[in-house]
């Protein structure tokens, strides 16, 4: 049997894919490479949005897989009801952990030690010294422990925390401690120096560090959202900040990519990056071992990793 691959990256690019399929590059572009309703095996473009992730699912009558290039699926949530029964849609787990987590350990040193006041400083040639506040014996609260948390807190390690807490959807037990459920954070947030947010985007998560959530920081911790925009209440964040009691460093923002004008911007205490924790040279040898890994799978009827859902199941 023939398979029609459609593929971001060139097939020539791609060490060790199996022979056999037809392998189609596509990445976003105007024009597709084949007919959808040819495509068995549909690997969506990064980086490039919803709108043109799911552009070509309405007309994939014939696909089995839809593959991902990272961690988070909303954004092709959206066409998964276009697709037949029976589609397994797998995402990137694994492949975005080392760049994700040396952002995360990035922005959480450059908010504590005030980088961006040196950069402002340098700019303008002033000598900003002054005294500020370590990593070493903080409390760090990972809200998200999955694959990227367990990295987060890999790289943490050296740092001579007082504890890092972990908290997923369900408590578990694993080889570094105790894993709360997501039901014990009004308890836990109090007694952190910093909350990682890194959790998916779901209809549980969305807005979930709203103003009851900030509410319970503590005075001074810093909030530092790798999850998506929306998990957090943008509106509620902004009353922190702009009160003073709260810092935070954002590498995804509700609204994004934030617009001109937008009061985020200028908010005391915050740090933005543009959505950056995957894109860097450590993802493209990673994404390419997946998915040659994944192909192999496929036409060798073998179980997939990664199988977030099966549509209509």
């Amino acid at each position: 049997m023939t398979y029609e691959v459609w593929l971001p990256f060139p097939a020539d690019e791609l060490d060790g894919l199996p022979e056999g399929p037809d392998y189609r590059f596509w990445d976003g572009g105007d024009d597709f490479p084949a007919d959808p309703a040819d495509c068995s095996f549909y690997v969506v473009p990064y980086m490039k949005g919803g709108d043109v992730s799911v552009r070509p699912m309405a007309g994939m009558t014939s696909v089995e897989v839809v593959q991902t290039l990272s961690a988070g699926i909303d954004h092709v949530e959206p066409g998964l009801q276009l697709l037949p029964k029976g589609v397994r849609l797998c995402n990137a787990r694994g492949v975005h952990d080392a760049s994700t987590a040396e952002l995360t350990l990035t922005l959480i040193l450059a908010s504590l030690r005030g980088i961006p006041d040196f950069v402002r400083g340098q700019d303008s040639e002033e000598w900003r010294s002054g005294f500020r506040p370590a990593l070493a014996d903080r409390s760090v609260l990972i809200v998200g422990y999955g694959a990227v948390g367990s990295a987060i807190e890999d790289r943490l390690a050296p740092f001579e925390l007082a504890r890092v807490t972990r908290v997923a959807r369900s408590a578990r037990e694993t080889a570094r401690g105790p894993v709360h459920p997501i039901a014990a954070l009004p308890e836990l947030l109090p007694e952190a120096d910093v909350v990682v947010l890194i959790t998916p985007l779901t209809e549980q998560t969305k807005g979930m560090a709203g103003a009851d959530f900030l509410a319970r920081m503590k005075d001074g911790a810093l909030l530092v959202n790798m999850a998506r925009g929306g998990v957090v209440d943008t509106k509620a964040l902004l009353a922190e900040l702009e009160s003073g009691r709260l810092r935070a460093a954002l590498d995804v923002t509700d609204p994004e990519p934030l617009p001109a004008g937008h009061p985020l911007w200028h908010a005391p205490g915050l740090l933005i990056s543009p959505h950056v924790g995957g894109p860097t040279s450590a993802f493209f040898p990673r994404a390419k071992r997946l998915l040659v890994d994944q192909l192999n799978r496929f036409v060798n009827r073998e179980p997939l990793q990664n199988v977030v859902l099966t549509t209509g199941s």
